[in-house]
């Protein structure tokens, strides 16, 4: 009896990537402001789920995150991001999300292959 392999696949971070799309911009932002754009983008691809609320302190928390890598800089309240560091984040991303779907694709033809 063969057993079922279960791969969930988890897409890229969408959030962190909104993040770094609207930091890109040579601007400083403020939290909220930020925010409001980033929502906005987000429901605008209908990929803002989980509530408003647990959104804001998630991109709180990316954001916090991406100031201690130095990928973004933070000047009393305002955030302005990297734009080479934010670069290059998001072509990593691209990368390990591309590595995972070839990392798929080879489990189901392995599994197909031996289901044969």
């Amino acid at each position: 009896m063969a057993k079922a392999l279960t791969f969930k696949l988890r897409g890229p971070d969408v959030l962190t990537l909104e993040l770094a799309s609207v930091l890109s911009a040579d601007a400083w932002y403020e939290f909220k402001p930020l925010f409001t754009i980033v929502h906005a983008n987000l429901r605008a691809r209908k990929a803002g789920n989980g509530g408003e609320e647990m959104l804001r302190l998630r991109a709180y928390d990316k954001l916090q995150n991406l100031v201690q890598q130095g990928r973004v800089e933070k000047n009393g309240k305002s955030y302005r991001g990297v734009v080479a560091a934010l670069a290059a984040l998001t072509e990593h991303m691209a990368a390990d999300h591309c590595e995972t779907l070839l990392r798929k694709a080879k489990i189901q033809a392995t599994a197909a292959a031996a289901a044969e």
